[in-house]
């Protein structure tokens, strides 16, 4: 039914830049508020930042300035521009959707869930 596809994740160096892509099937994400988490090995997932169906994007703290959530709605693709990587952003990072109800960041709270793209960040 609904598919959520990401792509864009690889290794890179400390300080370099990456652009995570989420393709959509099944469902538009103009209808669906998305967001994107990650979770490393041994931690929890966590939100790395959200956006609603009004374009208007939130971040935690930690991501704030340095991590930009977009969409393309005629793409039906959901993005994440990730400047001035650090080694502890190493994770894999999962595109996730939701009717817009419930709390932005708490992953029990979506619905729709990509398998992820692994991002790699050396020192």
């Amino acid at each position: 039914q609904v598919q959520l596809v990401e792509s864009g994740g690889g290794s890179v160096q400390a300080g370099g830049s990456l652009t995570l892509s989420c393709e959509m099937s099944g469902a538009t994400i103009d209808s669906l508020c998305m967001a994107w988490f990650r979770q490393a090995p041994g931690n929890e997932r966590e939100a790395v930042a959200h956006i609603n169906l009004f374009s208007a994007p939130l971040y935690p703290d930690s991501m704030k300035g340095r991590f930009i959530i977009s969409k393309d709605n005629a793409k039906n693709t959901l993005y994440l521009r990730m400047n001035t990587l650090k080694p502890e952003d190493t994770a894999m990072y999962y595109c996730a959707a939701r009717r817009c109800v419930g709390s932005w960041d708490n992953s029990r709270h979506y619905e729709y869930w990509g398998q992820g793209t692994q991002v790699t960040v050396s020192a």
